[in-house]
């Protein structure tokens, strides 16, 4: 089921979002070698709290699709962010590991206000990177770019993810396909999924209030994915570079609201 939210409600949604992109702001200007993915997690925790909102993944159980903070179970997520190095997807849990020259680390953050979401994520660069590194980050974030600007009434679902695709494709890369979009609101993952990768149909309409969250990512070799044994962390298939960029974007009857800007 679709949930489109009024104008009031996508007001409030702005101020989950806006903290959401500020704590990635914050943490760009902790990107370097030497730091370590729980330093950048601890971070990122004490920012959106300090804004006055709760970190939306922390105890984020997938099963029960929705957000628990007392939840420490078998799926309950550890951490305030995902962090996802080189050829890690998404979902990868911090650790000790730190940073080094050369990595471009995917960071995915979701802060709750209010009972609202705000979703994003961002593809950083450490140091001097290969120019192949640069280029799929590059397209990766110009994919979404593209994608929201479909993002209007008279356009459909699939709208979205064939304008990814007509941009990405070009470049020879692969578009995860295990992994998708999907609609926001007071839960982190709402209908309607939205496919990054071509699709043969145009789906529903966009329609006056729907949320969603659009999270290209992009790898430099195949499209397929593997899970690590931690049962989190998603890695391509062939141990190539993956890229990953995402906004949670509001429709309206004009210009798309990004609701993740900073």
């Amino acid at each position: 089921m679709v949930i489109c939210k009024s104008k009031a409600e996508i007001a409030e949604m702005r101020e989950a979002g806006r903290i959401a992109g500020h704590t990635l702001d914050v943490l760009a200007t902790y990107i370097r070698p030497g730091v370590t993915a729980n330093e950048l997690d601890k971070i990122a925790e004490e920012t959106i709290r300090s804004q006055g909102g709760i970190p939306t993944f922390k105890g984020y159980d997938p099963g029960q699709r929705g957000y628990d903070p007392k939840f420490r179970g078998y799926n309950g997520y550890p951490s305030t962010i995902c962090i996802s190095f080189n050829e890690e997807i998404v979902h990868g849990i911090p650790s000790k590991r730190a940073l080094k020259e050369g990595d471009i680390i995917g960071i995915d953050i979701g802060a709750t206000y209010k009972d609202w979401v705000g979703d994003t994520a961002r593809t950083f660069m450490v140091g001097k990177v290969s120019d192949e590194a640069r280029k799929l980050v590059e397209v990766t974030e110009q994919s979404l770019h593209i994608a929201i600007e479909k993002m209007r009434l008279g356009s459909y679902l699939f709208d979205i993810s064939n304008a990814i695709a007509d941009y990405v494709d070009q470049f020879g890369y692969g578009i995860v396909r295990d992994y998708c979009g999907h609609g926001v609101g007071h839960r982190m993952h709402e209908d309607p999924n939205v496919p990054h990768n071509r699709q043969q149909t145009r789906g529903m309409a966009l329609r006056r209030g729907m949320v969603l969250a659009i999270e290209p990512m992009i790898n430099l070799g195949t499209h397929q994915t593997r899970v690590k044994p931690d049962k989190w962390t998603v890695v391509t298939a062939d141990g190539s570079l993956s890229a990953h960029f995402e906004h949670t974007i509001a429709i309206t009857d004009g210009d798309p609201i990004v609701l993740t800007l900073p």
